[in-house]
């Protein structure tokens, strides 16, 4: 007995330490940075110019995987929740964000896609009213530059289509955390199974249009296979399971920080794997993000509300998620 009970106050220490904002926010910013290695994993590990086909790939198998070992279904609205937030997370996010990739050069989509925690921060204020503090925005401006400083170069390139397709994927990646927030998840699904539904929904939609407009993919070589499950474990599955884990539990405006670190990611990634270098300017910018990302955070724990003009009836328990009433949540 005395074993069992010194397992279970151990388990309990664990789970009270996973779940301290720190541990949730450095957990969930492994999410951004698995997708910080997705350049050079498609780049040297996937068949070339099949944007749809890839997309489809990483998220159809990862989204059927885990209907499969969770065996739970949506209910009710959480149909059509699951639809939005998968098609904002994947179905729509993901074409938009390979065609700005395509059209833009890397520091340009990099800049852009570096906008969420503003984009979050003004949807918060109309989805969760909740007004982000001044430190917030400084601290997502300081972010911005440093990421302008780590990834664009002075002779960029600028593309109107390719800049319209990324500041749209960027906006619907804000308003897919955003919503996320206010929904929360039904009681007892589990992030696996609210994952899986959004991914099978998004790959749903991928397949078709992949074979419509790229054609049947190349037969598979064990570089495409180790990159695909790759993408699909770790990039997919894993990531963003403690990326929507994030969402759950911490405020909106700070997840939005963390996502600063696949631009980071995706720099070393070039340094350590594609032999590339980082100049002085890089490294002041990569300072500034780092900088930006802890006051972000820190900014993000004192949430400003936005009070109601008339007070309104409690939330549905669905609505609010883990934190509690969605009215008191930061952006």
């Amino acid at each position: 007995m005395g074993v069992i009970r010194g397992r279970e106050r151990g388990d309990g220490r664990w789970r009270r330490l996973l779940d301290r904002p720190w541990a949730v926010a450095a957990l969930a910013a492994l999410g951004p940075a698995a997708w910080g290695t997705t350049y050079v994993t498609t780049t040297e590990l996937l068949p070339p110019d099949r944007p749809l086909a890839v997309s489809a790939l990483r998220a159809l198998p990862a989204g059927l995987l885990l209907l499969a070992f969770t065996r739970r279904l949506p209910r009710g609205r959480w149909w059509m929740r699951a639809t939005v937030l998968g098609l904002l997370n994947f179905g729509a996010f993901f074409p938009l964000l390979f065609y700005g990739a395509y059209r833009l050069p890397g520091g340009v989509a990099s800049t852009v896609g570096a906008l969420s925690p503003l984009l979050v921060a003004g949807l918060g204020v109309v989805v969760l009213r909740a007004r982000p503090g001044p430190g917030t925005l400084l601290a997502a401006l300081l972010g911005l530059s440093g990421v302008a400083l780590l990834v664009l170069r002075a002779d960029a390139a600028l593309d109107a289509a390719g800049m319209a397709a990324m500041l749209s994927a960027t906006s619907l990646m804000a308003l897919a955390v955003v919503l996320a927030k206010r929904w929360g998840r039904p009681p007892g699904v589990s992030l696996l199974a609210l994952t899986g539904w959004q991914l099978t929904v998004g790959g749903l939609v991928l397949a078709p249009l992949a074979l419509l407009v790229e054609g049947a993919p190349p037969a598979p070589t064990a570089g495409h296979v180790a990159g695909y499950v790759y993408l699909g474990l770790i990039g997919t599955v894993l990531a963003y399971a403690l990326w929507f884990r994030g969402i759950e539990r911490l405020p909106a405006s700070s997840m939005s920080f963390l996502g600063l670190a696949n631009p980071v990611v995706a720099s070393f990634a070039g340094l350590v794997l594609l032999g590339q270098s980082l100049t002085g300017w890089q490294l002041l910018g990569l300072t500034l993000v780092l900088l930006g990302v802890l006051w972000g955070q820190r900014a993000s724990q004192r949430p400003r509300v936005i009070p109601e003009s008339a007070p309104s009836s409690p939330p549905e328990r669905e609505e609010t998620g883990a934190s509690g009433a969605r009215a008191t949540v930061a952006p």
